[in-house]
């Protein structure tokens, strides 16, 4: 059995309550159920984690380098802004599947540059929770080998 490690940046511990237009009315409870029946079908298990600080996620790469075989990443706004989860990002070797709810290129020009796609295997935009899931699906795909 495999962990599936999902990280979710800052503000979506507000998910089905922020913006609902753009990001719908699901909260991170219901991802995490989604994505647990998903894998758990597969022989894997999931852990997911949401922080506002940029240190933890960080952390969370790092713990994942011992014990999981992929992360799936939603890193919000620090998308944009942090070359210190992409270096940690850089010191994992397993899969790396970068997730956003929205489609972050139709949204505003800085939305546009991530630094984590730099390292991901795969980006999903644009699905609403749904591409957690489809994240979810393509490593237990990879992991069946």
């Amino acid at each position: 059995m495999a962990e599936i490690m999902i990280l979710n940046g800052p503000n979506l511990n507000l998910l089905g309550k922020r913006q609902p237009e753009i990001y719908g009315r699901e909260t991170l409870a219901d991802v995490e159920a989604a994505c647990a029946a998903l894998a758990r079908d597969a022989g894997h298990a999931v852990r997911l984690h949401q922080s506002n600080r940029e240190y933890e996620i960080i952390d969370w790469i790092h713990e994942a380098r011992e014990r999981a075989a992929a992360i799936v990443i939603n890193p919000a706004a620090f998308t944009h802004t942090s070359v210190a989860i992409l270096d940690a990002l850089n010191a994992y070797e397993g899969l790396v599947f970068e997730v956003h709810i929205s489609n972050v290129h139709k949204r505003e020009a800085f939305r546009h540059h991530s630094f984590v796609s730099a390292r991901a295997d795969g980006v999903i935009a644009g699905f609403g929770v749904e591409g957690y899931s489809l994240a979810v699906r393509r490593v237990c795909s990879l992991l069946a080998g």
